[in-house]
């Protein structure tokens, strides 16, 4: 089987970039491509949630929930021991404790096209694992501050571009339903993996343009940001296994767990810890854990999964 021509769009844009080439896109294609994609995956998921919400998959999120919470505590002292700022190191913990709704997208396409079966409400956890990374990593860089503006940091995440249109999403396929819903189905149907390929081709410029970042934070932020996928897809598989989640299912929650944020966490962290560097992060996040996760990430975590049911 040859490669996965949406796969091949990023890597055609990260080359296209790398070289220096004078390919781009238009600025607001990039925001019309993310808030398509999102509304896709949050209609999906709140179509298939109104067929199958029951309470296993309320202790499902919970679990899902833990995780969130999990992530960016066993990243912070990682990146303590590489040398890293205390207010830095949260930052980035932040970014990992999240998940990435490209790489989200590309792993449902990569097992639509292997046929592979998964929970159709895993968008639910997309939306779980967006906001508590972001309290953790503030709580780890600061403690309970009182000069904490909580309010504004509230409407920062829960009302970010990223929650609202995948919650909104949900809210409308949950109440409209598969029928009512269906003049818009090809929105996550036929019309899903050309915009997915679009929006790769403009994340592979986009990632292009983090590698310069290497060369002022080295080897050590590297390591981490590919190392850590691989441990935080370890424990997400882990779990998936344990929550009874199927191999499809498994391999899509390991990939959330090995992804880190560069949309929600980033306008967020921004606002709660003006003093971290963002260069590190999104380098790490974007430049470095998105093509690896991408690349070689996804089918790995799938490997994983098999192992794990078999």
């Amino acid at each position: 089987m040859g490669w996965d021509p949406v796969v091949m769009f990023f890597v055609f844009g990260l080359l296209a970039g790398l070289s220096r080439s004078e390919l781009k896109l238009p600025p607001a294609l990039y925001d019309t491509l993310s808030i398509l994609l999102l509304l896709a995956i949050g209609l999906h998921g709140g179509v298939e949630l109104a067929a199958e919400a029951s309470p296993v998959l309320l202790w499902q999120t919970l679990a899902v929930l833990a995780l969130g919470c999990l992530l960016p505590v066993i990243a912070f002292p990682a990146l303590r021991i590489l040398r890293f700022s205390r207010v830095d190191s949260a930052n980035i913990a932040a970014h990992y404790g999240s998940v990435s709704a490209g790489t989200f997208a590309v792993a449902i396409a990569y097992m639509l096209a292997r046929d592979l079966h998964f929970e159709s409400y895993i968008p639910l956890f997309v939306v779980v694992l967006e906001v508590p990374a972001i309290i953790v990593g503030l709580l780890l860089a600061k403690g309970i501050a009182r000069d904490t503006d909580w309010r504004s940091l509230g409407r920062e995440v829960f009302l970010g571009k990223s929650i609202v249109l995948l919650l909104g999403g949900l809210c409308i396929g949950l109440l409209a339903g598969e029928d009512a819903i269906a003049p818009l189905a090809p929105l996550y149907t036929s019309m899903f993996k050309p915009v997915l390929a679009l929006f790769l081709l403009e994340m592979g410029l986009i990632a292009s343009r983090q590698f310069g970042s290497l060369k002022e934070s080295g080897i050590r932020l590297a390591f981490f940001a590919l190392a850590f996928p691989l441990a935080g897809a370890g424990i997400g598989g882990a779990l998936g296994h344990a929550l009874g989640l199927s191999v499809g299912g498994t391999a899509i929650l390991a990939t959330l767990a090995a992804s880190g944020s560069y949309i929600a966490v980033p306008a967020a962290m921004r606002l709660a810890l003006p003093e971290a560097n963002p260069a590190l992060s999104l380098t790490a996040s974007l430049g470095i854990s998105f093509p690896f996760n991408i690349l070689v990430g996804i089918p790995l975590y799938l490997a994983y999964a098999e192992w794990l049911i078999a």
